[in-house]
């Protein structure tokens, strides 16, 4: 999606529609109930309300979930998918071993198959939350070899084949219920709700207030299940990026500076996002424009 451009008076329109809506999206928030388990329950409500008959399973569909025009293209796609060549390499990076012996496997439970719908995570033990690509480049430094970039290449790859390995199984954030994790927690509400940029849009003016609606020649997804296909090939990008690759392009879109890529920030962004998509199957990666 191309930045909105002020001097267009269409798109000076439905900057002010979403500024307005915005302020509506703000009252929803601050009227959302204090705990994690509230909170997710009236988030998933708003969309059910917002899209009668579309079942939970869909919104990890995207906007393909919620409107037949775009998921009969979005198929075709998938039908010879763009990042199917990303999982083989990804699988490739995960099983060869490091200059020490070791492999990607012997830094995660199961052997890192299967697990990518507990991720992100709060660590006790760290006093922080955790994401996937954090952890893969933990394992890599743990093991002597150097770290990958975050966006996108080769840690993107092997994050695909985890994500591969896990579909079918439900994404499960434990329900932050400490001091910490709450902050964490916290954190990262404040940012999906928090206006930001020249633009003054939040995450939610987008992919809650306006999900559905038309910006320009897109449809604006439900954030609801916006988790669960990363990392995402996008057709804008010709390649596959990680879900903070995406966030720092959101910030762009509305004239904000990006933060880095698993800040403190984005990682408080990814734990409650995702928390916000609890029960959904994880379908990553996926393909979207």
């Amino acid at each position: 999606m191309k930045p909105l451009n002020n001097k267009s008076s269409h798109i000076k329109r439905v900057v002010l529609a979403l500024t307005t809506v915005g302020a509506i999206g703000g009252l929803f928030s601050n009227a959302m109930a204090t705990t994690p388990e509230e909170d997710l329950q009236n988030f998933r409500e708003y969309f059910y309300k917002k899209f009668p008959g579309v079942p939970l399973s869909e919104y990890g569909n995207g906007v393909y979930g919620i409107d037949q025009k775009s998921r009969e293209t979005w198929e075709a796609i998938e039908e010879f998918p763009p990042y199917e060549i990303d999982i083989e390499t990804g699988e490739e990076l995960f099983n060869t071993p490091f200059a020490n012996g070791n492999t990607y496997a012997s830094c995660f439970k199961n052997g890192g198959i299967g697990i990518r719908q507990n991720f992100p995570f709060y660590s006790k033990e760290h006093k922080q939350v955790k994401t996937l690509e954090q952890v893969i480049n933990e394992c890599r430094t743990k093991n002597g070899e150097k770290p990958l970039k975050w966006k996108k290449g080769k840690i993107a790859s092997i994050s695909a084949y985890m994500a591969y390995t896990s579909r079918g199984k439900a994404t499960h954030v434990k329900t932050p219920t400490t001091p910490d994790e709450i902050k964490w927690y916290e954190r990262g509400r404040k940012h999906f709700y928090a206006k930001r940029g020249q633009l003054n849009m939040s995450c939610a003016n987008c992919h809650q207030d306006n999900a559905g609606n038309y910006i320009r020649a897109d449809i604006l997804s439900p954030g609801l299940g916006h988790v669960t296909h990363f990392p995402v090939y996008r057709a804008k990008w010709g390649n596959l990026g990680t879900m903070h690759r995406r966030y720092g392009g959101c910030n762009k879109q509305v004239r904000a500076l990006p933060l880095k890529a698993q800040s403190d920030e984005y990682k408080a962004l990814e734990y409650f996002h995702t928390y916000m998509s609890n029960g959904i199957e994880v379908n990553g990666p996926g393909s979207r424009k």
